[in-house]
């Protein structure tokens, strides 16, 4: 089957999914955050937030075997953002930033990496002036 993105999404490297004690820590800090956040902005949910940023957090401590399944999901959850968001964003700033600037310097006759041809030239090298002396190349440190 041919594959029509930049990327290959079929690697032979596993994609190693991290401890589930870490996960259940970085949960219950991610939802410690929400709760903060939303109970300094006078929000409604902070009480359930901090409901489930103390359960991450039990669990990361006692059992963290128990947040197996939601640590797979969530790794898979992130393949599949990676998958869908990877393409869009690089053809956001293909379409958005290279090809307009690519236009407009067309437009206006610019030619940055000199490839037009013209026939009246013997030849392209582009004469320099001489660099540093050899000297100064030794004992650089």
């Amino acid at each position: 089957m041919e594959q029509n993105t930049h990327e290959l999404f079929s690697r032979e490297e596993p994609v190693v999914v991290g401890s589930d004690r870490t996960f259940g820590w970085v949960m219950a800090a991610a939802f410690a955050l929400i709760t903060l956040f939303n109970g300094w902005h006078s929000g409604r949910l902070w009480p359930w937030t901090a409901v489930l940023a103390a359960m991450f957090a039990v669990v990361a401590a006692s059992r963290p075997a128990a947040l197996n399944p939601l640590n797979r999901a969530w790794t898979k959850l992130g393949l599949l953002l990676h998958k869908v968001t990877n393409p869009v964003l690089m053809g956001l700033i293909f379409y958005g930033t290279i090809l307009p600037t690519g236009l407009v310097m067309r437009l206006s006759g610019k030619d940055a990496l000199r490839l037009k041809r013209d026939a009246r030239t013997e030849s392209y090298w582009i004469r320099r002036t001489p660099g540093p002396a050899p000297e100064t190349m030794r004992d650089q440190f």
